[in-house]
């Protein structure tokens, strides 16, 4: 029977193991390799750094974890159930992990439209997805903002704080705006295109976007706009309260609203920051460690 499992090894899950462990708790943390934190090439906004990819941020974070104790291990868990004495049991693989406490961490997962040049894009580095993350660095270059209108309006908005220049690139017909819509983007200077994006491609330090009749359309950034799968699904399995998108509601300790559960980092309905992630952790842990039975030395 494990003190706590948390589910989830972002920035979340990796600052609950540090505090859970340095609290001398049992605990195991689980993940499936699927940390969105891992595609960030490099962060300037995390307090303490000017520039520290997502990777080398995990890593130190797990390291650290591992040094007092916390045991990492790779495994997807499947299903989640609450028994009646309270406890939980996780299956996962060909087994299962008791825990007294859980703690989901399991983030989201950013949604990328059907290109064909999409994913080369992705690879090179030349594609970004929070602007609260990195909108700074894009100061003074043409953005390009990809994706359906009712998405892709409130980012260009956001980003014309950084540049004069910001190209909207719809995936939907562009006919769809409405009076509101169309008014703010033209006073921010914001053109609606006449035709939808059909394909992306990298030339050189740049990325051009082909319009549906040929026509290319050359940017600096992409920005893709398109929403975010929220990876609650065992949270709702318990019956846990969520929104409508499948963000979990918790409270100021960051309990949801089953006893014992407890929730951090982008899976919740919060701001998606890693700085935000790790004090949901903070939180979370330390509430965790008082809910349990006393651990005197």
């Amino acid at each position: 029977m494990m003190d706590c499992l948390i589910i989830g090894a972002g920035p979340a899950g990796l600052t609950a193991a540090i505090y859970l462990a340095r609290y001398r708790r049992n605990i195991v943390l689980v993940e499936d390799g699927q940390s969105r934190a891992r595609l960030i090439p490099e962060s300037h906004n995390y307090p303490g750094f000017t520039g520290i990819s997502g990777a080398d941020l995990l890593e130190a974070l797990r390291k650290q974890a591992e040094r007092y104790g916390a045991r990492v291990h790779r495994l997807r868990i499947d299903g989640l159930q609450r028994e009646a004495d309270g406890t939980f049991v996780a299956r996962g693989g060909a087994g299962t992990i008791a825990a007294r406490r859980v703690l989901l961490a399991t983030g989201i997962v950013d949604e990328a439209p059907a290109l064909p040049g999409l994913r080369e894009v992705i690879y090179r580095g030349a594609i970004r997805f929070c602007p609260i993350c990195d909108g700074y660095e894009a100061m003074d270059r043409r953005i390009g903002v990809l994706g359906r209108l009712d998405t892709a309006c409130k980012k260009a908005l956001f980003l014309r704080a950084y540049t004069r220049d910001v190209v909207l690139l719809l995936t939907d017909a562009p006919g769809n705006a409405d009076a509101e819509q169309a008014r703010l983007l033209s006073e921010a200077g914001i053109a609606i295109p006449r035709e939808p994006v059909v394909d992306v491609e990298r030339s050189g330090e740049k990325i051009t976007a082909i319009m549906r009749s040929g026509t290319r359309v050359e940017i600096d950034v992409l920005y893709p706009a398109l929403g975010s799968d929220v990876r609650s699904e065992l949270a709702q399995m318990l019956g846990a309260r969520t929104n409508a998108l499948g963000c979990i509601f918790v409270d100021e300790h960051q309990r949801t609203s089953i006893d014992g559960l407890y929730a951090a980092g982008d899976v919740v309905t919060d701001l998606d920051q890693i700085a935000v992630a790790t004090g949901h952790a903070a939180v979370a842990a330390t509430h965790i460690h008082n809910s349990l039975p006393r651990n005197f030395r």
